[in-house]
């Protein structure tokens, strides 16, 4: 089969290399990729939203998958665009629907889809321009601290946790009235603070039935400690030590299924990868946000422990036959360490060179912000190398990542030494 990867990230290095594992596989194609993609198949200059130009690709490569890997191109509509064309609609492609791509679209949508469905969640607001002053006063009267998520994508930074009402009040009218976070704040959702420790569990659907991927913890802050701003991810392990088989039946019965099922109640088209945010509170499992495809750096520890071939998954989802197969999980640990640029997540330097990595040994290397320059590997992003590895255990894993980390080399190079610290 011949298959279309979007996206340029981390994720999608990591997907790529599951995908060429597949002897399902043909033909690979990733759009617009980075240097560690061309690894697996063959990089495409294509925007991920011109969906003119995807189709063109799709139609002259005789594409049998397209894999959406990001959230813009799912949210915009890409699933519709195909199916409702003769020419695209036999392409399977592994995404919800425009419609029920607002799970992870709008904040606002995902809480009330949460409250009709019974699934558990932190008590919330929602607020605009029109309902401001009435948003003031609610933040001045919420126990502290509190939670501010602007409705819309905005790239894993759209969240602001405020200690004060003061902080609160100022990010508030910041996303509202100055844009800070263009038109995704234009709405904003407060909500009630839980306190607990995060994790990430991923199920693919086909609508009816699911398998469940490899559940993760990933490390948002910047700082070790779990200080300072948020990232898109500092780095990841699998499996979650306190998610247990008790603590996962928890969230396949108050959570998973009754998702996939309110999807179904409200003839919401959804097939492919759902990703749960969920937090461990005294435990019991509470959801955060979905995302409607695959997590980043959360992907690049999943797909190594996922011993399922992936293509072989896509195509009975395709099918609606995923109750025809079990997920199967590594008994090993992974665990990466994100290495990034300096100034990440603030503005950073792009186009310094990247060396050392005939140094690396027992390590997966999946290219997130790097690109190829006169035959170079140099940064293109903030987030610039994840090194994954394996482990027979979480800390056997995660001493051989930094111990790769270390090898690689370029100017400004940054990672948390902490990764795993609460285990």
């Amino acid at each position: 089969m011949n298959i279309l990867l979007l996206g340029s990230g981390g994720r999608e290095c990591a997907i790529a290399w599951k995908l060429r594992q597949s002897p399902l596989c043909a033909d690979l194609y990733i759009a617009p990729g980075n240097a560690g993609t061309a690894q697996y198949g063959t990089n495409l200059p294509l925007s991920l939203t011109d969906f003119e130009a995807i189709k063109k690709v799709c139609i002259e490569k005789n594409i049998h998958i397209l894999f959406p890997g990001g959230e813009d191109t799912l949210v915009a509509g890409i699933y519709d665009f195909f199916k409702s064309d003769d020419a695209l609609k036999h392409i399977i492609i592994p995404g919800p629907s425009k419609a029920a791509a607002q799970l992870e679209g709008s904040k606002a949508f995902a809480k009330q889809f949460m409250q009709r469905h019974d699934i558990p969640t932190a008590s919330y607001r929602e607020f605009d321009a029109a309902s401001f002053e009435e948003g003031i006063a609610y933040i001045k009267q919420h126990p502290l601290p509190v939670v501010l998520k602007a409705d819309g994508l905005a790239a894993g930074k759209g969240v602001i946790i405020a200690q004060t009402a003061e902080e609160a009040v100022e990010a508030f009218s910041a996303m509202i009235r100055d844009a800070a976070f263009g038109d995704a704040g234009k709405k904003v959702v407060i909500e009630q603070f839980l306190t607990g420790i995060e994790l990430s569990v991923f199920v693919l659907t086909d609508g009816t039935n699911y398998v469940r991927l490899p559940e993760a913890k990933d490390y948002k802050r910047i700082g070790e400690g779990d200080t300072g701003l948020n990232t898109g991810g500092m780095g990841a392990i699998s499996p979650v030590p306190f998610a247990d088989a008790g603590f996962m039946q928890k969230v396949t019965d108050r959570i998973i299924e009754p998702t996939i099922k309110g999807l179904q109640d409200e003839g919401l088209v959804y097939h492919g990868f759902i990703f749960f945010g969920l937090i461990n509170v005294g435990g019991d499992p509470y959801v955060i946000e979905y995302n409607c495809r695959m997590g980043d750096p959360e992907t690049e520890v999943v797909m190594p422990r996922l011993d399922n071939d992936l293509v072989s998954l896509i195509v009975k989802m395709g099918q609606g036959k995923l109750d025809e197969v079990a997920a199967q999980h590594s008994h090993q640990s992974a665990c990466t360490v994100m290495l990034v640029s300096e100034g990440y997540p603030g503005p950073y330097p792009k186009g310094k060179l990247v060396q050392g990595f005939e140094k690396v040994s027992g390590s997966m290397l999946f290219h997130a912000g790097t690109a190829l320059k006169e035959n170079e590997i140099v940064t293109s992003g903030g987030r610039v190398l994840a090194v994954t590895s394996y482990g027979e255990t979480l800390k056997d894993a995660l001493e051989l990542s930094y111990e790769n980390a270390s090898s690689i080399e370029y100017e400004g190079k940054y990672y948390r030494r902490d990764i795993g610290f609460e285990f």
